[in-house]
C-alpha cells in the first residue's frame, strides 16, 4: 500500500513567513535603538510590534520542529515497511524458485515430491496472506454502507478467527481456548472479521514457545458494550510503548533484527475499525505471569435482546405485506 504524500505547502508556507518576520524583527529593532532617545511613543510602538513578531516565530519555530519530528518519523516508519514487506515477499519467491528449480533439474520421490508441494503451498499462503493485509490496510477509507451492517454472533465469530488463525501457524484448534458470553455486534462482517483477526494472529505469532491465547467475552449490559479480552504468553510489551504499536508501519525494534514476518499494519487497522465501530482498544497487563492482554470494546447486544429486535422487525415487515 502506497500512502498519499504529505502536503508540503504548510511547511513552506511557515518557513517564508518566519524568514519575513524575522527580517521585519531585526529591522524593527534597529529602528528601536535609533529612536530611544528622540522619540518615546515611536519607541513603545516599535517594541511592542517586535515581541508580538518575537513571540510568532518562537510559535512557528515550535511548529516547523513538531512538523519535521512528524516528517522523520513517518519516513523511518515508511523505510520499515518497506524493508519489511521487501523481505516479505523475497522470502516465500526464493524458497518456492528453490524448490521449482529442484523439482526440474533433479528426480525426487514421491515422498519428497509430496514435502515440496507442502513448503510451497505454505509459501503461498504467505504471500496470500502479506497480500490481504496490504488490501486490508487499503480498504480503510472505504465508507461502508448502512445496508453492509448486520448483527454478528461474537462468540461464532471469535471461534472461525481463532480456526482459520490455527491452522495457519500449524498449531492445535486446543492453543486458543474460549470463556465467553451470548452477545452480537452490529457491525460488518469484514471489519469485525479483520479486528479479531489481526488480534488472534499476533497473540498467536508472538505467544511462548509452546503458544496458549485465551479469549474472553463479557457484555456490560448496563453500557452495551461487548467486552473482548484477547491474552498470550509471550513476552510482552513495554508500558511506554503501548500507544506506539497501533501506529501506521509501526513496529518495535529493528526490522532487519526481526524473526517475525509482518508489516507493521495489523494493529493499525484495528485501532482505525475499532474506532470507526465508536469502541475503544487497550492494551493491559497479564494478570499473572507473562503475556499481553488486548481489550476491546465495542457496542454489542444480548441474544435475548438481539432476538427481541429480530422479532420487532419481522412483525414490521409481516405488517407491511399485509397492507401492501
Amino acid at each position: 500500500m502506497i500512502t498519499p504524500r504529505r502536503t508540503l505547502h504548510l511547511p513552506i508556507t511557515l518557513a517564508i513567513v518566519m524568514i519575513v518576520l524575522l527580517v521585519a524583527l531585526i529591522v524593527g529593532w534597529v529602528l528601536l535603538t535609533v529612536s530611544m532617545k528622540d522619540n518615546p511613543p515611536l519607541f513603545w510602538t516599535l517594541l511592542t510590534v517586535g515581541t508580538t513578531f518575537l513571540v510568532v516565530v518562537l510559535g512557528g519555530t515550535i511548529c516547523y520542529l513538531v512538523l519535521s519530528i512528524k516528517a522523520i518519523n513517518l519516513t523511518r516508519r515508511q523505510s520499515n515497511f518497506i524493508a519489511s514487506v521487501t523481505h516479505e515477499l523475497k522470502s516465500p519467491i526464493a524458497s518456492l524458485k528453490l524448490y521449482l528449480q529442484t523439482l526440474e533439474h533433479r528426480q525426487v520421490n514421491e515422498e519428497e515430491s509430496a514435502e515440496f508441494r507442502q513448503y510451497m503451498l505454505e509459501d503461498v499462503d504467505r504471500l496470500d496472506h502479506l497480500i490481504n493485509h496490504l488490501l486490508d490496510a487499503a480498504q480503510l477509507e472505504k465508507r461502508r454502507l448502512e445496508e453492509d451492517i448486520e448483527t454478528i454472533d461474537l462468540p461464532e465469530l471469535l471461534r472461525e478467527c481463532a480456526d482459520s488463525v490455527c491452522l495457519r501457524y500449524r498449531v492445535p484448534l486446543q492453543t486458543i481456548r474460549f470463556d465467553v458470553e451470548p452477545c452480537q455486534l452490529r457491525a460488518t462482517r469484514m471489519d469485525a472479521d479483520m479486528i479479531f483477526r489481526n488480534l488472534l494472529d499476533n497473540a498467536v505469532k508472538y505467544a511462548g514457545s509452546t503458544p496458549q491465547v485465551e479469549v474472553s467475552v463479557k457484555l456490560d449490559a448496563a453500557i452495551q458494550y461487548t467486552v473482548t479480552r484477547i491474552r498470550d504468553n509471550g513476552q510482552g510489551i513495554p508500558p511506554q510503548l503501548r500507544r506506539k504499536i497501533f501506529g501506521r508501519f509501526e513496529r518495535l525494534g529493528l526490522e532487519l533484527e526481526r524473526k517475525k514476518p509482518g508489516t507493521g499494519l495489523g494493529l493499525y487497522i484495528v485501532r482505525t475499525l475499532v474506532r470507526r465501530l465508536s469502541g475503544r482498544v487497550i492494551v493491559l497487563n497479564a494478570d499473572d505471569g507473562p503475556g499481553t492482554v488486548f481489550e476491546v470494546r465495542l457496542p454489542g447486544l444480548g441474544q435475548s435482546e438481539s432476538q427481541g429486535q429480530d422479532n420487532t422487525v419481522g412483525q414490521h415487515a409481516r405488517s407491511a405485506s399485509v397492507t401492501s
